[in-house]
């Protein structure tokens, strides 16, 4: 069963998957083929009432910017009609609020396997997932930066790594190719003597404390 939408076979486990996708810390939005807003969950319903980045028009979901609402109508509708979508990592795209915030788009297909019984349940096509992308430096940056000779934007997107989690969702967040992003990771696996992203996490985690700073000091 897939973790992420079990499968409801009751009304009491439909429920149940209405409470758990309540629970989680990003926005998210079951839609149909139509952009029809089928659920919303408290953190995605926070972001339509901010009227920033997404509304709701007559019971349909939409982007505050004509060009990105347009692209995910035609997504859901891709994703209704079983065109050719990813049907596992889905697609990420950037949006950008009305007040210059940015926030990152993972349009995921509800079309094979769980994902599939999990939004017939809700008579759903596709899962929207919208979280803010706060990219922003943290301090002791500069050190990370200069102990290993990044470049500002390899800094960046080993920042946006950590934060975001994957190459396509940072492509997505810093407007660039996923191409692009390969080669800036393949470039941080070269300075920094690691092999996995995940070993990013723990490398800027070492120059956030400062505990290195007491400990170079001595």
């Amino acid at each position: 069963m897939n973790a992420l939408f079990p499968l409801p076979r009751t009304s009491v486990d439909a429920a149940t998957f209405a409470d758990t996708l309540d629970g989680l810390d990003v926005g998210l939005y079951l839609v149909d083929a139509t952009a029809r807003l089928v659920h919303a969950n408290t953190a995605g319903q926070a972001i339509l009432d901010a009227c920033n980045v997404l509304l709701e028009i007559r019971g349909h979901l939409v982007a505050c910017d004509p060009a990105v609402s347009q692209t995910l109508r035609r997504v859901f509708a891709a994703s209704g009609h079983g065109d050719s979508v990813p049907a596992t990592s889905g697609i990420a795209m950037p949006m950008i609020g009305l007040d210059g915030d940015r926030y990152v788009a993972h349009v995921l297909p509800l079309t094979s396997g769980a994902r599939l019984h999990a939004g017939a349940a809700y008579s759903a096509a596709a899962a929207l997932f919208v979280r803010k992308a706060a990219l922003a430096m943290p301090p002791r940056s500069e050190a990370l930066r200069h102990a290993f000779k990044l470049t500002p934007m390899e800094l960046r997107v080993l920042l946006a790594i950590v934060e975001l989690g994957g190459i396509p969702q940072v492509a997505a967040a810093l407007g660039v190719a996923a191409t692009t992003i390969r080669t800036h990771v393949r470039h941080l696996f070269e300075k920094t003597g690691t092999a996995r992203q995940a070993d990013f996490v723990k490398l800027v985690a070492g120059y956030a404390t400062p505990l290195r700073e007491a400990g170079e000091s001595r």
